[in-house]
């Protein structure tokens, strides 16, 4: 055959992938990825499709098994079952045709789904593409169906394989390790709370959790739905509610008698809300059972009908404080809220679903929720009392943080060079893109730095002891440390209302601390405060965290750092011949000389750094509240399950 020329491009260039092949190809562009929440994303994709039979009607009991190895999962419901007889156009079974077969199923009409959270005729096949092996149970008509693959492939017809009473659909597969790695395991701890959130959210679902790694069986059934839900959410975080009370609306029922009818375009809707002791607002939002963890227009129109029906309230019973704005976020100030909506034809930002898009679900959901929770007020004037007094408190709190973050930027200089904290050891440079800041741990430490440094473009930052955790403090509070304002005032930025991330001098923000515990600890906490109240820093990639090494190895002439015990051993293990290991353990930064410091940890061209991303706010989110917040068990919790992990810390 002869070989073509590199620059030649003709029709021959053009590759068709058929089938299922693009999902193994691109598997990202299907599940968002191949890391962890990847994986765990063909368990949703399966356990949607069974959660579509509930919402419909066709199903009332799921059960989930999870194999001893981790690495295999069974997901059953007692629904219609898959149809198996053959397509009328295809001429092979129907079955086959979704598990093989990108957009291929039931939900692109409302003849067979009303509401479908699936990925509409993607999701089947895309697990199935991306496991060495799957297997369909399909009990209907009587019979029980099988059909298996591997790699999507078919390993044979459908076939029967005997009797059965009752219908149903019952998927097992083990994810490929060549997707996905070597080390394929799911999370029973994962597995088990989104299956609890599903139970939740469908009032009465039977759902089952068989935990074949601790031989466990959990039973997840829920007759208040998402009212119980949103108290055990309030609960875990560790918050009062400001008043004893939970809004609940349903708008899929009406009359006395309660039957259900159908609303705009197939839209049906379940919030439930109530304002706590929480400094900031939080929102949990579904779509036909789907969570949407950035939100999107439902979460939009649940806002803007609760700030319109307070509002409203406020001004029928005349209540607005003179010389005092009420802003929505005042109102929103310690929201705590479920909302399920039901869409008939739901358009997601993305394959994986975390963002609705439809325009018209805003305006249903204000227009259902704002007179509905007014009437509420107007019934129960002692709650609507108490929140609207949280609510002025919420503002003048407010002001007082504007006036508190207006101090700080008054005292901080228009130009890059006036007025700033005298510890600062300023780079030369006044072009933000090639300047770095490097908040370092110590005078000490700070010293060895601003020796090794650049000093054209890298600028130090010392800070004594632990900065302030700032988990679950105002912006008033946080403004009053002087510590953080100070780092404030370094950035130039300004905070809360006032940010703004063209002010921002430094596009490299890095955290320089010891490679220990303290050092670990310092780092969260200033980590914190950025998450808590900088978060586009990090959104926008600015916030580093330094690696500095632990260990010197000189092996003769030649020098070799280690950042972790790993690599220490992984160096050892290279060493040949007679030569002699010397190693050396760095207590602190400030041990090191500064060319020693500048050559593993400040010059580009030689450290390594590691870029703070969020893969999952809502995620992250809870991980800071549960770690840093006041709740001591969720800490024990998390200790006790990590305490393997630990065996090698400093003490």
């Amino acid at each position: 055959m002869k070989k073509k020329h590199a620059n030649t491009y003709d029709a021959s260039d053009i590759l068709v992938l058929e089938g299922i092949e693009p999902v193994r190809r691109r598997p990202a562009m299907y599940i968002g990825g191949t890391d962890k929440a990847g994986l765990h994303h063909l368990v949703w994709e399966i356990l949607d499709n069974a959660i579509d039979e509930v919402i419909n009607g066709y199903a009332t009991t799921i059960t989930v098994e999870l194999d001893a190895t981790r690495d295999g999962i069974r997901i059953t419901d007692n629904g219609r079952g898959i149809p198996v007889e053959p397509h009328p156009k295809y001429n092979k079974s129907a079955l086959e045709i979704v598990m093989t077969t990108l957009h291929a199923g039931g939900k692109f009409d409302s003849g067979s789904y009303i509401h479908s959270g699936g990925l509409h005729g993607v999701g089947a096949s895309v697990v199935n593409a991306l496991s060495r092996f799957l297997e369909v149970r399909v009990k209907r008509g009587g019979a029980e169906w099988l059909q298996t693959y591997r790699a999507g492939v078919p390993q044979g017809p459908v076939k029967r394989i005997g009797t059965a009473r009752g219908t149903g659909t019952s998927v097992y597969f083990r994810p490929d390790p060549a997707i996905f790695g070597k080390q394929v395991a799911f999370d029973p701890a994962v597995l088990k709370e989104a299956l609890e959130a599903k139970a939740y959210l469908h009032k009465g679902l039977n759902l089952i959790f068989r935990d074949g790694t601790s031989g466990q069986t959990h039973h997840f059934v829920h007759e208040q739905g998402i009212q119980e839900f949103l108290v055990k959410l309030v609960a875990e975080r560790g918050r009062k509610p400001t008043a004893d009370f939970v809004f609940y609306l349903d708008r899929k029922l009406t009359g006395e008698n309660g039957k259900a009818r159908p609303s705009e375009a197939g839209f049906g809707l379940e919030v439930a809300l109530q304002w706590t002791d929480e400094p900031a607002e939080f929102v949990r939002s579904f779509v036909n059972g789907v969570a949407t963890p950035s939100g999107g227009t439902h979460e939009i129109g649940l806002r803007a009908g609760i700030v319109k029906a307070v509002r409203n309230y406020i001004d029928t019973h005349q209540l607005a404080p003179k010389g005092l704005t009420l802003q929505a976020e005042d109102i929103r100030e310690g929201l705590a809220a479920v909302l399920s909506v039901l869409v008939l034809n739901p358009q997601f930002q993305g394959q994986i679903k975390e963002r609705l898009n439809n325009p018209e679900v805003q305006g249903w959901v204000d227009s259902a929720v704002r007179p509905a929770l007014e009437k509420f007020l107007n019934e129960n004037q002692s709650i609507a009392e108490a929140l609207v007094g949280r609510m002025i408190l919420a503002a003048r709190a407010r002001e007082a943080s504007r006036e508190a973050s207006k101090a700080v930027m008054r005292k901080s200089a228009v130009s890059h060079r006036l007025n700033l904290p005298g510890k600062l050891a300023d780079c030369q440079s006044t072009d933000p893109t090639v300047s770095e800041l490097f908040i370092v741990e110590g005078d000490s430490a700070g010293g060895t730095a601003k020796q090794g440094r650049d000093l054209k473009t890298q600028a130090i930052l010392p800070i004594r002891g632990k900065v302030l955790n700032t988990e679950e403090l105002t912006l008033a509070k946080v403004v009053e440390n002087k510590e953080l304002a100070d780092l404030v005032k370094v950035l130039g930025c300004g905070i809360g209302k006032d940010f703004d991330i063209r002010k921002l001098r430094y596009h490299k923000i890095i955290l320089l601390m010891d490679a220990d515990v303290d050092g670990f600890h310092i780092s969260t906490l200033l980590l914190t405060f950025f998450f808590r109240h900088l978060p586009e820093l990090i959104r926008r990639g600015h916030v580093y965290l330094a690696q500095p090494p632990l260990y010197r190895i000189d092996l003769g002439k030649e020098v070799r750092w280690a950042g972790t015990d790993e690599e220490k051993r992984a160096i050892l293990a290279d060493v040949r011949g007679t030569i002699k290991p010397t190693i050396s353990r760095f207590k602190g930064l400030g041990e090191m000389f500064p060319h020693q410091l500048r050559e593993t940890t400040l010059n580009p061209a030689t450290r390594r750094l590691l870029r703070v991303e969020l893969h999952d706010e809502l995620l992250t989110d809870r991980t800071f509240h549960e770690l840093m917040g006041k709740r001591a068990d969720a800490r024990y919790a998390f200790l006790m399950a990590n305490a393997g992990l630990a065996d090698n810390l400093d003490v």
